[in-house]
This record gives C-alpha cells, sequence and structure tokens, in this order.
C-alpha cells in the first residue's frame, strides 16, 4: 500500500471514459484496483471514473491507462488520514430498487413499512446498494420475483451480502454467500444478524469448495463481480445451478455486454432480459441445457 492513499480522477465524453474503464479492466496486473464511472455533467455530457489503487504499481498502471486517452482529463488526490469510506457512507442517501429498501444507520428514521428494508453497513466491503450494479441485481431479482420463487440461492462475490441478504428476507431456504476476502466474509454475516436473515457467509476460492457445493444445486446465483471473473466462472456457476436455475450477473459495463453473454450462451443457457444503470449492466441469464 502506497504511504498516501490516492483517488484518481478522469473526467471527459461518455464514448471515451467507457473506452478507458475497458482498458483498466482488461489489464490482469489491475484486477485488485477498484473503480467506478458514471455520468457527472449531463447537460455537457461529461462522465466521470473514479480509481482507488491499492499500491503504487496500481497508480502507475492506472494513469497510464487513463492518460492514453487524451480526451480525458486526469488527476491524482490524496486522501486525508480519515474513515474516508464512512464519511462519504454518512452521507449516502437510501436506496429503492423495486420492493428493496437499502439504508445505514444514519437513514433508521426514514425505513418505509412496505418494503424489503436491508440495512447495510460496508465497513471494508463493497457493496452498499448504491452502485448501480448492486441496483441492476436487486432490480433483476424484484422482477423475477413477480413469477416465481427461489428456495437455494448463492451469491458469488458476497462484499457486504446484501444479495443473499435480500433472497433471505424474501423467503429463500437457503441463502449462502461466498468472498475470497475474509473481511468482506465477516462484514456480511454481521450484516445478516443486523438484518435478522438467516443468510450464511463462507471465504471460499471457487465454486468447488466443499462450503459452497454443499448447499447446491442453486435454484438462483448472484455474481455482481467483474467482466473476466464472470467469463472465466461461466462453467462453475452453471455446475452450481439445477437445470431451470437463473444466473443474475452484473459488475460488467454495457460494451463488455457480448463477451459475458457469449460466454453462457455456448454453456446451455439463454438471455433472458437485462437491466442497465447508467454504463453497468446486470444480465438476467437461465440454464436450460
Amino acid at each position: 500500500m502506497s504511504e498516501s492513499a490516492v483517488q484518481i480522477i478522469a473526467r471527459g465524453p461518455r464514448a471515451v471514459a467507457e473506452a478507458a474503464a475497458t482498458a483498466l479492466d482488461s489489464d490482469p496486473l489491475l484486477e485488485g484496483a477498484t473503480y467506478s464511472i458514471l455520468e457527472e455533467d449531463e447537460d455537457k455530457g461529461i462522465w466521470r471514473i473514479d480509481a482507488f489503487p491499492n499500491d503504487e504499481d496500481d497508480v502507475r498502471g492506472i494513469e497510464e491507462h487513463l492518460k492514453a486517452f487524451s480526451e480525458l482529463k486526469v488527476v491524482v488526490e490524496k486522501l486525508a488520514d480519515a474513515d474516508w469510506l464512512a464519511m462519504s457512507l454518512s452521507g449516502l442517501p437510501p436506496v429503492r430498487a423495486g420492493r428493496f429498501f437499502v439504508y445505514g444507520a444514519h437513514d433508521q428514521g426514514r425505513v418505509p413499512r412496505n418494503t424489503v428494508n436491508l440495512k447495510i453497513d460496508a465497513g471494508a466491503a463493497f457493496g452498499t446498494g448504491h452502485h448501480g450494479t448492486t441496483v441492476g441485481c436487486l432490480q433483476a431479482y424484484d422482477d423475477l420475483l413477480k413469477r416465481e420463487r427461489f428456495e437455494r440461492v448463492l451469491d458469488v462475490g458476497c462484499g457486504t451480502g446484501i444479495l443473499a441478504i435480500a433472497a433471505a428476507k424474501t423467503g429463500s431456504k437457503v441463502a449462502v454467500g461466498t468472498d475470497i476476502d475474509a473481511p468482506s466474509v465477516r462484514i456480511a454475516n454481521e450484516n445478516a444478524k443486523l438484518n435478522q436473515a438467516d443468510a450464511r457467509f463462507v471465504h471460499a476460492y471457487g465454486l468447488n469448495d466443499r462450503k459452497v457445493r454443499a448447499h447446491g444445486p442453486y435454484d438462483l446465483v448472484f455474481a455482481n463481480i467483474l467482466a473476466p471473473p464472470l467469463v472465466s466462472l461461466a462453467q462453475e456457476i452453471k455446475e452450481a445451478l439445477a437445470i431451470g436455475g437463473v444466473a443474475i450477473l452484473s459488475g460488467l459495463l454495457r460494451t463488455q455486454e457480448r463477451r459475458v453473454t457469449a460466454a453462457y450462451l455456448s454453456r446451455g443457457f439463454v438471455l433472458e432480459s437485462r437491466i442497465r444503470n447508467d454504463a453497468w449492466s446486470a444480465l438476467v441469464l437461465r440454464r436450460v441445457g
């Protein structure tokens, strides 16, 4: 980790920002770095990338990719030695996604009565419900729940556990989450207790881990990760699902839909729907073979 944490910000036209994000996503040396992309100024057509490097190598790699696009204005800013994550979360508004209402402790008094309420403490894990990928997963799940139920649900790359907790609170008898990051698993289990949800989270590498296989086959698999691991895990996700089961995939840009979809269509899935939030996409695929 660098001595002073930094944030790298790039601004420019949408097409250029999306191309730059794809370049970041395609670099295997930057798999551990975190970034987001969103529309900053609709009137001026300005889109923004916020990247958070883990170390000096990430800083150099991210800067190199972003500065390769001359239409992007790139700046590097130091982050103050404060709990900036907690500070930023304290100002986030609650999120409504279909029947789901996601909120933090600071919004305790603003919870509706007619929604499935999810109180999420992010801590050091990803997934507050505010990111377009998480919202897309919840919206897709809400749509599915209007016509079917899922007894056994798996959340791959669970982060804060929000998706498995949502499943547990809407009737799934088995709701399991897995993550390669041990602190995320701890936070997810704490969030399950906070929400009085019968969801369990395990630290595992891959879906062939016995702690994951023991509860399958699953009727629904969430995978809100990134495009490259979505592609590489396509066969494992298929094997984790019962025939007729559904995969809700996100963490991918619109420009990556074709690549991810192709990996699943070739393995006996059909694409049922997609949901787009800003530059992000969520895919709903069903295993038919």
